[in-house]
């Protein structure tokens, strides 16, 4: 009894100590995952479990985000999570989500998850239209985004219509012009066989390397008025706070690098940028919500952080990072060029194959005209042998009838004939009877001539007969196919390390291994600048060739300001907003 009451005692002790847990759902651009969640778990707690699921090292650049009453807001780490203004219904959905945005991409984003994820989220918003892209910009982009997907291109394999249920281009885009989705492809497409070679995570590089010159990339929009009541939009980006006419967020009227800013305050609704520089005149603006406000200060902050941390020497992390990816990189170069190789051998062999194939089957159709050559002088033979026979008999017989002539013609001769008249008549039958045995004589000379003849043609053809013979057995003996080399059966995929040349190269990498891949990227770093100033002329051609199928009147007000911007050759990012080099220090105030 004592026993039992213990040990309900013991299960409702333990059933109180079990911590209370809620479920999360976390959308990820291109996945969704579900976690459960103890109650006491702060955002930082959430957020680092995410990251690890998704293996990714750089989280500075993300966060959760989720929205109330139309607005946007960012997990806090240091707050829980059930404490923020979500909503309780399980699950509860975050979205993790690229919150600040790099400076330059190929130097900052070292890990391919984290280029991955920027890719997607950035491709999204071209395409939402978030981020304004010019048509011949958004058809090269298009291009990436496919190599990406597809690999290299194959005629075979990627055939008219295979882009028909892609989203590849905003639909600002497609309505500008006067040109089927077949035309469309047809563009894509010749830029998207231009790059072959390149694996998904350098595709995904390079769309974002062009993605990043346009003029809305990484820029984060609010609604502000000044102290006269003016609507304005505040841009934050990498490069610092950039004012907006609300018709046109492309081209800032005002811009504040920070390096260039002082002190950012907000007391209530107020904002106040104070420059580095005092004789310029202090900013001020209003906001709309408080919430609002906060938000613009999470991403000055975490904005201004970020840049300061790209001045200055990276971190051991971060450097630690950075080699991880270069030798992984050196290792999916070799691979790559492992399986070039492979993938060459393969296809030598192939063509020897076809070669031989296509040899062999020369032989055959030699070998069968050689038996029916064969065949042919064999029955010519025969009939020629006959031929001949049947001369010889008739050269025979006329010779045996020109003899009997002979003996009559004698015959007669030795007949006496008394009258005048026999006489002339025997004399003319003698004549008659010399002129016929004459032409039995040329006539029997005749066949037996042909009979020579057709004897030499009989001898002439057993010698071709012979000929073909020897021919036929040239054919039969001759070797099929060639030696061929061995083709290197693949590594099997659990084998961990390999090597390329007996044992001579490991997966260590050795100093020079790593000084020949700096000089091979140098010289990618020539042929990419070539190469950029190739895609600059196709673009242009691009944008040239379209024009005349543009429906003026359905322009945007963005595409106009872009081609005024283009006119003025100020329309990328760096052009509208100029870098300044110094670095100053920047605090930040909340009143």
């Amino acid at each position: 009894m004592a026993g039992a009451i213990a040990s309900r005692m013991s299960f409702s002790s333990l059933k109180r100590k079990q911590p209370k847990t809620f479920t999360v759902r976390i959308v990820t651009m291109d996945a969704e995952m579900e976690f459960n969640c103890e109650m006491k778990w702060k955002g930082k707690d959430l957020f680092d479990l995410v990251c690890r699921t998704l293996g990714l090292r750089e989280t500075w650049f993300f966060g959760l985000q989720y929205t109330i009453k139309d607005t946007v807001a960012w997990l806090k780490m240091d707050k829980k999570v059930l404490d923020h203004d979500v909503s309780k219904e399980e699950p509860v959905t975050f979205h993790f989500l690229a919150k600040f945005y790099p400076e330059n991409a190929e130097e900052e984003l070292v890990q391919e998850i984290t280029q991955h994820l920027f890719f997607l989220q950035v491709k999204k918003q071209i395409l939402d239209e978030k981020i304004y892209c010019p048509p011949e910009a958004s058809v090269l982009l298009a291009s990436y985004a496919v190599q990406a997907k597809y690999g290299d291109y194959d005629p075979t394999v990627h055939k008219r219509g295979f882009l028909a249920q892609e989203e590849l281009l905003p639909k600002r885009v497609i309505n500008l012009y006067q040109m089927t989705p077949e035309m469309w492809e047809e563009r894509i497409t010749a830029w998207y066989a231009e790059h072959r070679g390149r694996a998904r995570d350098e595709a995904e590089m390079e769309y974002l390397k062009i993605a990043q010159d346009l003029e809305m990339y990484g820029v984060n929009y609010f609604a502000i008025r000044n102290k006269k009541g003016t609507e304005l939009l505040l841009g934050v980006d990498a490069l610092g706070l950039h004012i907006y006419d609300p018709e046109n967020r492309l081209t800032p009227k005002i811009s504040f690098p920070w390096n260039e800013i002082r002190n950012i305050s907000y007391s209530d609704k107020e904002f106040t940028i104070k420059p580095l520089d005092k004789k310029i005149d202090v900013f001020k603006f209003n906001s709309s919500k408080l919430r609002v406000n906060k938000l613009i200060l999470q991403l000055c902050i975490g904005n201004h952080d970020l840049f300061m941390r790209r001045r200055k020497a990276d971190s051991l992390e971060v450097q630690q990072m950075k080699a991880q990816a270069r030798e992984e990189k050196a290792r999916k170069q070799m691979e790559r060029q492992r399986l070039a190789r492979e993938k060459q051998m393969r296809e030598e062999a192939e063509r020897t194959r076809d070669e031989l194939e296509r040899r062999l089957l020369q032989l055959k159709e030699e070998a069968t005209m050689a038996n029916e050559a064969l065949m042919r002088s064999e029955e010519t033979a025969d009939l020629l042998a006959e031929k001949a026979q049947i001369t010889e008999e008739e050269a025979k017989l006329l010779a045996q009838k020109a003899a009997e002539a002979e003996q009559e013609m004698q015959r007669i001769k030795a007949t006496a004939i008394r009258t005048e008249e026999e006489k002339r008549l025997m004399e003319q039958k003698v004549l008659e009877a010399e002129v016929l045995a004459l032409k039995m004589a040329e006539e029997s000379e005749r066949r037996a001539k042909e009979a020579d003849q057709l004897k030499q043609d009989l001898q002439e053809a057993r010698e071709a007969e012979r000929r073909a013979k020897q021919k036929l057995l040239e054919i039969a003996t001759k070797p099929t196919y060639p030696p061929m080399n061995p083709i290197p059966a693949p590594l099997p995929p659990d084998i961990p390390s390999f090597n390329l040349i007996g044992d001579s190269l490991s997966f260590d990498f050795k100093d020079t291994d790593m000084k020949r891949l700096s000089m091979e990227i140098e010289k990618e770093k020539v042929e990419y600048m070539e190469k950029s100033k190739h895609l600059q002329e196709q673009l242009n051609e691009l944008k040239t060739e379209i024009e005349a199928l543009k429906l003026k009147e359905r322009e945007t007000s963005l595409d106009i300001l872009h081609n005024e911007n283009s006119d003025r050759g100020g329309s990328s990012k760096h052009n509208t907003i100029k870098k300044v080099p110094r670095v100053s220090f920047l605090y930040f105030e909340i009143f």
